[in-house]
């Protein structure tokens, strides 16, 4: 198995900085964002790349000889997002992201499935969290219909170019489940579809990483290792917890796409991204880690870290160390 980070954490310095912090962290793969939520910032000649041998070959070149190798790209975003302000520009990186992949040599593009409005017409997604209602049936129909067309197509060009779409079980998103990607696989008839395995999604949905993988088996395509804390809250407000604030133009906030931004967390939240170690100890993900190995003993399994109560370096160090630690109790790395 190969153990790598996801770049968007050290956005704050550039390729060759970043792989460094990588080198030091006794890691080996780098997961670069492709577009998406977020910028491609470490990809500044994409669309050179894209047509160019040689501006190709001058980026990776910055990785040569440094024991640090691309390790997949990330364009997470909502493709099917109804406003197309937003919808098209993200479904557009994940073409382009796929067509990267190639020209780079990577056989791997993790993004999510995307949510459309709740009927023809509607400008902002629409997540059925419980369809106990017949209104709600016909809602999952409609975005259900929407889905199947776009990634029918995306299987098809991923297929031709080699590369396999892993879709991360993201709440707010269609697939956020296996039961999820299965419906849309057999729906689009897809073979180049399948999942990227953040255990974090799933802790907070009182589901089991570990079941889900082998649940899975190979569908299964690329791994996130982040944690989460259940906190006490969760007795009060439930994982569905709520109690997000809408920030001010005038504070620091992360755009989503178009007039979309991200929320401030809930204070004393139900629960929290944590970095590995802080929510499951090692000798959980090391079950974990087997899980993976048994699907794909080349898993590609990268850190994300999204622990806000540790510095970006500190938090890698924190979560690298638990990491590599399950590794050897699993006896893969």
């Amino acid at each position: 198995m190969k153990f790598g980070v996801y770049d968007a954490v050290l956005h704050d310095r550039s390729l060759p900085e970043a792989v460094e912090v990588v080198r030091g962290l006794g890691l080996t793969g780098i997961e670069l964002n492709s577009g998406g939520f977020l910028p491609a910032v470490h990809i500044p000649t994409f669309d050179d790349i894209l047509v160019s041998d040689t501006a190709r070959d001058d980026f990776l070149g910055q990785l040569e000889g440094t024991g640090v190798e691309i390790a997949g790209l990330n364009c997470n975003g909502n493709p099917l997002h109804p406003d197309r302000e937003i919808g098209d520009a993200h479904a557009e990186d994940v073409r382009r992201s796929i067509r990267l992949a190639n020209r780079l040599g990577q056989h791997r593009v993790v993004t999510m499935s995307g949510l459309p409005g709740g009927e023809p017409g509607a400008t902002r997604p629409n997540w059925v969290v419980n369809a106990w209602n017949s209104a709600a049936l016909d809602v999952l129909e409609h975005q259900w219909g929407v889905a199947e067309a776009f990634w029918r197509e995306i299987d098809r060009e991923a297929a031709d170019l080699d590369v396999k779409v892993a879709l991360e079980l993201h709440p707010q998103n269609l697939v956020f489940n296996p039961a999820g990607i299965r419906e849309l696989v057999e729906r689009t008839g897809a073979t180049h579809l399948g999942v990227e395995l953040d255990a974090s999604h799933l802790f907070w949905q009182w589901m089991d990483p570990v079941a889900v993988v082998q649940d899975l088996g190979p569908l299964v395509f690329h791994a996130a290792a982040k944690d989460v804390r259940i906190n006490p809250a969760a007795a009060v407000h439930g994982v569905l917890d709520n109690r997000f604030r809408r920030l001010s133009p005038d504070e620091p906030r992360t755009n989503l796409g178009g007039d979309e931004w991200a929320n401030e967390w809930p204070k004393e939240a139900a629960w929290d991204f944590v970095a590995l170690g802080r929510g499951h100890d090692a000798v959980y993900w090391s079950t974990w880690l087997a899980a993976l190995h048994a699907v794909d003993p080349d898993m590609l399994v990268n850190i994300e870290h999204e622990d806000t109560s540790l510095g970006r370096i500190e938090g890698l160090e924190v979560a690298a160390g638990v990491l590599l630690d399950a590794a050897r109790r699993a006896g893969v790395g």
